[in-house]
């Protein structure tokens, strides 16, 4: 048997797996690192967060990204090259955290990379009727393995896509295995780039959950504090909307769009929800000329209205509890925005769960790996792909 098959296999047959999450999301801010203990597998999983870090990006890095990022027409070589180099970043990030946390590489089982998302290509966005879904994650997983000398699985989104699903949201698989609760009606918000949810149904029936994206959670707020009130990469706080004021016509114009219509689940990205999104939305309402702080406190409110409507339509009238993450969880106006339009929901921050928001996303990938490696057997059904995600890279 090949050395690496069965170290594999001695992996999988562990009580419990020291796995690595990495969540790089398309704000461009850091590499989430999760160090995670993983005990049991399916609804008997435990996870345990034994180390968590956000490793800030510099300057070179996001803007290299950026020529590439959610862009139809790109430069062919650098998105080959790119691929291969991000993941010798992340490789450098993971061996520098071992190193300042005083762990072993042997210590660790296994990496579970999301990559650096490029674009996200549902069919319900391209609408050409002879491709189906499709999406882009770089940061190579076999680079990853060899750099950092531990076993590493990646692109998880493509198992996704290839039974059925549109490859996002991938977080109803641990929310359910993690976070579900006997008598309880939970909501798991996330506030990213793009806002989410999934719904976990106090009767613990996984046929009845879901997860689906409400739209634009930073993504359109990020992308104009950058290019308005730079060197500043999102609006802290809230400071700059705080001194606007919404404007009921760009805001009504900003929600035309039959995204919101859809079912769900559905999802999007940064190729829908982006500045040029808001310019045409500003032209149509004839609000071109509206202040930065008047368009930023539009785009707050925007953000909060869509994930109240797709909270609303999921509740419908039913005492709710909503746990929130993300970094949209952090501005205090738009939590402010929906807390209000939602005065029977119960709000608490994941932190009661004994998980710290900023790190469930990357603590989901390696709830995810745990999976591939070990578990499997959960019955998922409805619209949810009933399977394992993600490619094994060995490091030798």
């Amino acid at each position: 048997m090949n050395k690496n098959i069965q170290h594999l296999y001695d992996i999988a047959a562990k009580k419990q797996r020291t796995i690595i999450g990495l969540m790089s999301g398309t704000s461009l801010d850091g590499l989430d690192i999760a160090l995670c203990r993983c005990n049991g597998a399916g609804t008997s999983t435990a996870v345990e967060i034994l180390r968590f870090e956000t490793v800030a990006y510099h300057n070179i890095f996001r803007q290299e990204v950026k020529s590439i990022f959610s862009k139809r027409t790109v430069d062919l070589e650098k998105l080959c090259l790119l691929n291969e180099w991000i993941a010798v970043q992340h490789a450098g990030m993971i061996n520098d955290c071992l190193v300042k946390w005083h762990i072993k590489k042997e210590e660790v089982d296994a990496i579970a990379s999301h990559g650096q998302t490029i674009y996200h290509a549902p069919k319900s966005l391209h609408q050409q009727t002879m491709f189906g879904n499709a999406t882009l994650q770089i940061g190579d997983g076999d680079h990853l393995a060899v750099h950092t000398g531990i076993l590493t699985i990646s692109d998880f989104r493509q198992k996704h896509i290839a039974a059925g699903g549109e490859g996002a949201p991938l977080a109803l698989y641990g929310d359910y295995l993690l976070f579900s609760k006997k008598n309880e009606e939970r909501i798991m918000l996330n506030i990213g780039g793009i806002a989410n949810f999934t719904y976990l149904p106090s009767n613990l029936d996984a046929s009845k959950m879901f997860s689906t994206d409400c739209g634009p959670g930073n993504t359109i707020m990020d992308a104009y504090t950058q290019q308005y009130s730079p060197p500043a990469l999102y609006d802290e706080d809230a400071s700059i909307a705080k001194r606007g004021t919404a404007n009921q016509q760009l805001l009504t114009t900003l929600k035309l769009h039959g995204f919101f219509e859809q079912d769900f689940p559905k999802t999007t990205g940064p190729e829908l929800f982006n500045l040029t999104y808001l310019l045409e939305a500003q032209k149509r309402s004839d609000t071109v000329s509206l202040g930065h702080e008047d368009v930023m406190a539009t785009l707050n409110q925007f953000t909060a209205d869509i994930i109240v409507d797709a909270l609303q339509r999921t509740m419908q009238q039913k005492n709710f509890s909503v746990y929130a993450s993300g970094g949209g969880m952090h501005n205090p106006l738009l939590m402010q925005n929906i807390k209000e339009q939602l005065p029977n929901a119960s709000f608490r921050n994941i932190a009661d769960l004994n998980i710290n928001p900023d790190a469930k996303e990357a603590i989901l990938f390696a709830v995810l790996a745990n999976e591939t490696l070990c578990g499997g057997h959960t019955n998922f059904s409805g619209n949810i792909p009933n399977v394992s995600m993600g490619k094994i890279s060995f490091p030798s």
